[in-house]
Order: structure tokens, then sequence, then C-alpha cells
């Protein structure tokens, strides 16, 4: 079992290598830089009340299941990131530092589990937004990867893992909450 882990931390460390290296030219032109900074969390904030404020059909409840969505992705995903305590690459490869991230620890990866939470939510709500938005959520975990501050593994944990709570959330709050 052993042996396996090991042979996947080698496909994931190898596969890295070569996305960071493929990626140079989004490093150069700043595209990653600014794709992995669309997945800050004021965006999303921003981007529900513009719902709220459109007054789109449901976006009250894409308002309450953001609510909810963001206040179980925070906690679990710094818990996992703190207990789990895998090194980011740039911090082990000792290169220059394109990106300062926000902490030590890359698994999973934070942007990418909050851009693909958000992308099912708005989908959940607004499905004819769903290429755009899972686009968007693939091109924020890209960038964190070709920034050099995520694996691939990293990014994918954090699809798999933003996706889960947002389709747990959508279980959960089917309707909107009345006051």
């Amino acid at each position: 079992m052993i042996s396996i882990f090991k042979r996947l931390r080698a496909f994931d460390e190898m596969t890295f290598h070569w996305l960071f290296h493929s990626t140079r030219s989004l490093r150069k032109s700043r595209l990653a830089f600014w794709l992995s900074r669309s997945g800050d969390g004021p965006y999303y904030a921003l981007f529900a009340l513009l719902a709220g404020i459109a007054a789109f059909e449901g976006s009250i409840l894409f308002i309450q299941r953001v609510l909810l969505a963001f206040a179980l992705e925070i906690p679990l995903f710094i818990a996992l990131k703190n207990l789990l305590r895998r090194d980011r690459p740039i911090l082990r490869r000792k290169e220059k530092i394109v990106l300062k991230p926000a902490d030590r620890f890359s698994f999973p990866s934070g942007h990418s589990t909050a851009a693909f939470l958000f992308a099912a939510l708005v989908i959940a709500s607004f499905p004819v937004w769903a290429p755009l938005f899972y686009g968007w959520a693939a091109a924020v975990a890209i960038s964190r990867v070709a920034l050099g501050v995520h694996y691939p593994s990293d990014v994918i944990a954090g699809a798999i893992l933003g996706t889960s709570i947002a389709a747990f959330t959508v279980a959960f709050l089917p309707t909107p909450l009345t006051i």
C-alpha cells in the first residue's frame, strides 16, 4: 500500500514539474496571477451581491446557499491543510516565489475548493452559466499549479471537496429559508 502512495506522489511531482515548466508563458504574461486572484474570497461576495441586486430568479436561494457552503468550506479546508501538512511545491523546490502563498501547506487547494464550490452553486441556481463557471474554476485551479503553489493532486482534491460541499448544500437547502 505504501508503494502505491509513493508512486502516486512521484507521478504528482512529475506532473507538477511538467505543468510548471509548460505554463511559463502564463506566469510571464501575469495571466496566471490574475486567474488565481479571481478566486480570492471578496469576488465571491461581490458576485453574490450582484446576483441579489439584479434580483435574478433564484438569487435569494443562491445567496443562502453561498453563505452556508462557505461557512462549511473555510474551516474544513483549513483543518485538512493543518492535519495533512503537505508542503507547497515552491517551498520544496527552493525556486523564486512567483506568488506568496497565504500559508505553508498545500493540500487541498483552498482556491480550487472555493472556485469549484462557487461554480457548482452558480450552476445549481443558474444552469445556463455552467460552461463559463466550470471553465473559470478549472482556470483558477491550473493557475495555482502554474504559479508553483500547488501540486495537481492539491487542485484535484480541492475540486472534489468544493463540488461535494456544494452538492451537500444544495441537498440540505433545496428551497429558500424564509424569515
